[in-house]
């Protein structure tokens, strides 16, 4: 595109948003934005890592089909085989439901761009990308939790398969021994063990524990042959899978149900001492995050019903399932409407729901005198 100078002499203009400087003159700059809101999803949804997850096309449920076991028995000679005489291995299903569309969107004035210092987009972006993991996890964890108390959805006589697990954090009646790492250590042999004796698959076993109890634990286990010696450093930090217990890796997440909260439970817990300016998100009760809101088609479970006592969760992959029809997805409106309002509204959206699938997979820590009751 060319302009005329002071001197009357034609000089080009660089479009950086161009793409091979032809056509809209944001193409680059929206493609940026879709950029940056999934690299904000992906750095803080660790559940769509953890768990089972598939995509539906055409349809508003998905079904997980669930196998028992079976049974052996010696062949008596000249008898046909026409299966085992019980009927095994009984069969169930799991059918895990869409949730409706969920969105984050902000509208962004085009003289704000210009006149602002920063890229605009590329902040939002972000924060869009966040608001979308968090809920994505919230109910992703929700769901393993509903799994750890449920029993199995295999009932047949003389055949019923094992059920979610709850393993007391502790000895006493106080919430603080949820922060003790002794504590956490033998929780999480107890939970190894169990899920041996369930036969479920020592593959992707993992624990997603809050930040507090995360680094109290590396404090005290860091150097003493449960961390994987290959790792150093700041790698114990992040909360990543580096540290492991009885074969579990450990994450660490402020989107688990915890104390009657998300993550983190500040006011009354002994030996938690609260930082000053939390603000709005940190230590968001459940039923102010969830409960009462239209468009959950899954039972994800009231706050009265999580209760005030589970403070971790431990887990194989198949402990339950997320169902994806629309996928992380950037739009942002453009020509007439952009022209009539003078701005961009830049939406992200996602369509999942989740479930519990295997609850023989589940384990809820919790702490207090009576594990909290299924829902």
């Amino acid at each position: 595109m060319a302009h005329q100078n002071a001197s009357g002499t034609a000089t080009s203009l660089t479009r950086q948003g161009q793409s091979n400087s032809t056509g809209d003159a944001r193409a680059l700059y929206l493609k940026l934005f879709s950029g940056e809101m999934f690299k904000g999803f992906q750095h803080n949804a660790i559940a769509r890592d953890l768990l089972m997850k598939r995509t539906l096309k055409n349809g508003k449920s998905l079904q997980f089909i669930y196998t028992g076991r079976t049974t052996s028995e010696f062949h008596t000679p000249g008898k046909p085989i026409l299966g085992n005489s019980d009927g095994a291995p009984p069969v169930a299903e799991k059918t895990i439901t869409v949730d409706d569309l969920l969105i984050s969107s902000a509208f962004l004035y085009e003289l704000d761009e210009v006149l602002a210092h920063y890229d605009l987009r590329s902040e939002i972006s972000r924060k869009i990308g966040y608001a979308l993991a968090e809920k994505y996890d919230r109910l992703a964890f929700r769901a393993v939790t509903r799994g750890a108390r449920a029993a199995s959805p295999i009932t047949k006589t003389n055949f019923v398969e094992p059920g979610g697990t709850q393993i007391r954090v502790g000895a006493t009646t106080n919430d603080s021994d949820a922060y003790v790492p002794a504590n956490l250590v033998n929780a999480f042999y107890d939970a190894a063990a169990a899920l041996d004796e369930k036969g479920v698959s020592t593959d992707g076993r993992v624990a997603v524990l809050n930040p507090r109890q995360y680094y109290e634990l590396i404090q005290q286990t860091g150097d003493s042959g449960l961390v994987n010696r290959d790792e150093q450093g700041t790698s114990r930090q992040k909360g990543n899978g580096i540290v492991e217990i009885a074969g579990i890796k450990i994450y660490k997440s402020m989107n688990i149900p915890f104390l009657g909260k998300y993550g983190t439970a500040y006011g009354g817990t002994t030996g938690v001492t609260s930082p000053t300016n939390v603000g709005s998100f940190v230590g968001v009760t459940a039923e102010d995050a969830d409960d009462g809101q239209t468009g959950l088609n899954n039972d994800y479970g009231t706050a009265t019903q999580l209760g005030a006592k589970s403070c971790g969760l431990i887990f194989q992959r198949e402990a339950a399932g997320v169902v994806e029809s629309i996928g992380p997805q950037v739009q942002v409106t453009k020509g007439d409407v952009s022209v009539i309002y003078q701005g961009d509204v830049i939406l992200g959206r996602l369509a999942c729901g989740a479930d519990y699938v295997n609850p023989a997979a589940a384990v809820e820590l919790y702490v207090g005198a009576s594990a909290p009751s299924a829902f």
